[in-house]
């Protein structure tokens, strides 16, 4: 009797970005399992050849899904993503983001499982680059709860990996935008903007609009999960466009991509936000060969299309 093939645990796999990367394993021929309480994952983002079980990563029997479905490789995504949020109640964040993950790498210990790559944060955990980019041995600077959440989610994996044969990967995202996308996260003002602007309605930028991030399309950050599976690649690995892009241009640019030639309203800046976000991403072409990167004009008139098509069904 053949040996039955082994599985990808995708946690958070009906998220924005989880979705995406089940679909990718999928599309592999991997046999891909799902793992989320659909607490602001969709059913909808499901894929039928994927098992989905609705779970809660801070309670669930994670080793006896682990043990069941022959998982050898496990893609962490599940997470409490809202940094305002972790401000409001850094408590559950610490729940979800730490001890969750905990919970994940004991159960993988226990099972045997070979890898898991973890989605972490670049922008949350640097803080202000230090120059013009911040590389993966740049000084981690988290001034948020969120931030300081996942480069704990980090620091645990590696910690308890350490000695054994498990391999870890964190990739650092910088602000992931494009289809599926909704109005949470860092980069989720693309999402909520370009729903009003193809609705008509009006736009909000907080404060001067000179606060930049670092913005990269989802299908690259697909891409990065797959090479760091299939090249067993460990360690810290920035994922980003090493593209500096303000929010005055980012908007410009997004109500480019939606055909309109609205302008934003000013709001009053959110006290504490980070300034700078860049990323510095040697790294990721040398180590996951993640190469012709999707460009911000060419990501967003995508990211459009699928709003367009999203808002006629509906």
């Amino acid at each position: 009797m053949m040996p039955e093939a082994r599985s990808v645990l995708v946690t958070g796999g009906a998220g924005f970005i989880g979705s995406h990367v089940a679909d990718a394993f999928l599309a592999a021929g991997k046999r891909v399992v799902i793992l989320d309480d659909l607490s602001t994952g969709l059913a909808s983002r499901l894929s039928g050849r994927a098992r989905f079980v609705e779970g809660d990563i801070r309670e669930f029997d994670i080793a006896g899904l682990l043990r069941a479905e022959n998982v050898d490789t496990i893609v962490h995504h599940a997470a409490q993503i809202d940094v305002r949020k972790s401000v409001e109640d850094p408590v559950f964040d610490a729940e979800v983001n730490v001890l969750g993950t905990i919970r994940i790498a004991k159960a993988a210990l226990e099972v045997g499982v070979t890898q898991i790559v973890f989605a972490s944060s670049g922008g949350a955990i640097y803080g202000d680059p230090e120059g013009f980019a911040a590389d993966e041995s740049h000084a981690t600077n988290p001034v948020s709860p969120y931030g300081v959440a996942k480069l704990a989610g980090e620091k645990y994996l590696f910690g308890l990996a350490h000695g054994t044969p498990l391999l870890v990967t964190a990739l650092r995202y910088a602000n992931v935008y494009g289809p599926r996308q909704d109005g949470r996260g860092e980069a989720g003002v693309v999402g909520i903007w370009m729903k009003k602007l193809l609705a008509g309605e009006e736009c909000l930028i907080n404060g001067d609009g000179t606060q930049s991030r670092d913005f990269v399309f989802v299908g690259d950050v697909v891409r990065a999960n797959l090479a760091a599976v299939s090249r067993r690649v460990g360690g810290v690995v920035n994922i980003g466009n090493g593209v500096e892009t303000n929010v005055n241009r980012l908007y410009e640019l997004v109500a480019a991509a939606c055909g309109t030639p609205r302008p934003a309203v000013r709001g009053p800046a959110k006290p504490g936000e980070q300034k700078r976000s860049v990323l510095d991403v040697t790294k990721s072409r040398a180590v996951l060969g993640l190469t012709g990167l999707v460009a911000l004009p060419d990501g967003l008139s995508r990211t459009a299309a699928w709003f367009r098509e999203e808002s006629s069904r509906a």
